[in-house]
């Protein structure tokens, strides 16, 4: 099921994106940020998670904006993210299809992300859902003492502007 994500959901939400980090191809963060810091940089009405039968968050889906200028009000970054036990079971296409509605219904014309080159998953997943590769930063910075490129992706709405 999916649904509004609240802060019921931030415990799980936060262990989810901790695993994600973990992993060490999912971004540059190295320690999930507190709950409130998470809520303050996420657009209400753009985060979502999906639930499994127990009421267990299997993964989660949110927007912050690019930019405190009003011209890229309709452009925003994302992420998703899906617990490893769950990973492969269309948990992050369910959220991808629900974000891209939600920012749709907001008038939001571009969502973006970089992703690393070595997620092949996140990738391919994006492009399944209309996203573009736009380029590759080269070394754009340091992760875990290594520089490392990401792929700068972006969908833009075929209904929005």
């Amino acid at each position: 099921m999916l649904t509004a994500m609240t802060a019921e959901h931030a415990e799980q939400v936060l262990a989810i994106y901790r695993a994600g980090i973990a992993e060490g191809n999912a971004t540059f963060e190295t320690q999930p940020p507190s709950w409130e810091a998470f809520d303050k940089g996420r657009l209400p009405g753009h985060r979502h998670v999906a639930l499994g039968a127990d009421g267990r968050v299997l993964g989660w889906a949110a927007v912050g904006p690019v930019s405190s200028r009003p011209v890229y009000a309709g452009v925003v970054e994302h992420s998703v993210y899906v617990h490893p036990e769950h990973r492969g079971r269309g948990v992050a296409g369910a959220l991808l299809t629900r974000l891209i509605a939600s920012t749709e219904a907001a008038g939001i014309w571009t969502i973006q992300s970089s992703v690393f080159p070595e997620n092949a998953a996140s990738l391919a997943l994006h492009s399944r859902h209309g996203f573009r590769v736009v380029g590759t930063r080269e070394r754009v910075a340091r992760h875990r003492g290594v520089w490392r490129d990401t792929v700068l992706i972006e969908r833009r709405s075929r209904i929005v502007g």
